[in-house]
């Protein structure tokens, strides 16, 4: 039986189930880096990031393929902000803690890969890759916040702007967007997510519930929208949506920390 289980006919087998073997190890090399970012300077996360963009990018770019009509672009950065995200939101966290979260930081980064990977050959993850913008947007969020302070300049909400409209311009191409149109709709999806972002910051809000109220927003924003483009009402989309943001505006004023 042990046999059966080790020959090479098992092993190709099990193989042929993992969507291109070699994103394994790109996963494992990013977790790396990202594993020594959570525990270095801010000069040397600086390289580490710099790193991740060029390792993730250029492997992006040869697992993927070669960009096809109606692919878009922003799939390649996908795996890159990912990491990045992972890196930022690392650093909050105990370091004993986090070391045990590295095999994690390994399998979600293969995930994402793995559904850009199948999002190239036209296999539906759609909401996979919606949760998984979502979480880097969370993720990076939370990092930035932490990283900068409420009183740096330029304020943290700038980066956290940069970082969500790569995640909505993937989220504009997954949609079926694309060129100026995506560029358009990440525009404006960006927009709505930076007057939120503001009025948070004016909030002063504890711990992780800005980063979270932020990524709440970017969820409702393209849900909105997609249900719009599926033909879905008005009405039914703003009562739905618009639940969401209501909720989420009622939990700031209730954590708000007064001056």
């Amino acid at each position: 039986m042990m046999a059966r289980m080790f020959d090479g006919k098992r092993a190709n087998q099990v193989l042929q189930r993992i969507d291109r073997p070699e994103a394994i190890g790109l996963a494992v090399v990013l977790a790396a880096l990202v594993a020594i970012g959570w525990f270095v300077a801010p000069f040397w996360l600086a390289v580490m990031v710099a790193a991740q963009l060029a390792i993730a990018g250029l492997g992006g770019v040869h697992l993927i393929g070669a960009a096809r009509p109606g692919m878009g672009f922003a799939r390649y950065a996908t795996l890159a902000i990912a990491a990045v995200a992972l890196t930022l939101f690392g650093r909050l966290l105990p370091g004993g803690v986090a070391l045990l979260l590295i095999p994690v930081v390994a399998v979600l980064l293969w995930s994402v890969l793995s559904l850009e990977l199948r999002a190239a050959r036209g296999v539906g993850a759609r909401t996979m890759l919606d949760l998984a913008l979502v979480g880097i947007l969370f993720a990076g969020a939370s990092g930035i916040w932490h990283l900068f302070g409420e009183n740096a300049w330029p304020p943290p909400l700038v980066p956290v702007l940069l970082l969500a409209f790569v995640v909505a311009l993937r989220s504009a191409e997954a949609r079926g967007w694309g060129g100026i149109e995506a560029v358009g709709q990440a525009a404006l999806h960006v927009l709505a997510v930076g007057q939120v972002g503001a009025a948070l910051v004016l909030l002063d809000l504890p711990g992780l519930v800005a980063p979270a109220i932020v990524a709440l927003t970017f969820h409702a924003w393209g849900g909105a929208v997609e249900a719009l483009q599926e033909g879905a009402s008005l009405r039914s989309v703003a009562l739905e949506f618009g639940t969401l943001g209501l909720l989420g505006l009622i939990v700031a004023f209730l954590l708000h920390q007064p001056a």
